[in-house]
C-alpha cells in the first residue's frame, strides 16, 4: 500500500508481511507529524501491522513532534508483541534518537531490507 504523499502526509506506506514501512520523504516534524500519525494509524489498524520501520533515508531532521509519532506507534504495536525499527538515519536524527532515549525501545538498521529480515522473524 503506497500513499506517495497523498493527503499531505509526505511519506510512503508499504506493507511487507506484518511490517509497515514508512518511507519519510521529508523531515518528520511539527509540520507533518499529525498527517503521518493519522495515516500510519489507519494502515496499522486495517492491516493488523505488528512491526514498523521508519525509513529516514530521504529525511534529514526530526523534532519533538517526530519523537511523539514514533513513541505513539510504539505504544500501538507493543501490545501485539511488535517492535519499531529505524533505517537510513543520518547523524542529526541519530543524535535526536539517542538523546531522547528512543534507542532503549527501538532498533537501528542500515537498510530497510535488514530491518525487515530481522522483524519478519519475530
Amino acid at each position: 500500500m503506497q500513499d506517495n504523499g497523498k493527503h499531505g502526509s509526505n511519506a510512503t506506506y508499504e506493507i511487507n508481511r506484518r511490517c509497515l514501512v514508512i518511507r519519510l520523504n521529508e523531515e518528520l516534524d511539527h509540520h507533518n507529524a499529525v498527517q503521518i500519525r493519522e495515516k500510519a494509524d489507519r494502515v496499522i489498524d486495517r492491516n493488523h501491522v505488528k512491526h514498523i520501520v521508519f525509513d529516514f533515508s530521504e529525511s534529514g531532521f526530526m523534532d519533538s513532534a517526530g519523537i511523539g509519532v514514533i513513541m505513539g506507534r510504539y505504544k500501538k504495536v507493543m501490545f501485539v508483541g511488535g517492535k519499531i525499527a529505524v533505517t537510513g538515519v543520518n547523524s542529526t536524527v541519530d543524535r535526536i534518537l539517542r538523546l531522547s532515549g528512543l534507542y532503549k525501545i527501538i532498533q537501528k538498521f542500515d537498510t530497510v531490507e535488514s530491518a525487515l529480515n530481522f522483524l519478519n522473524t519475530k
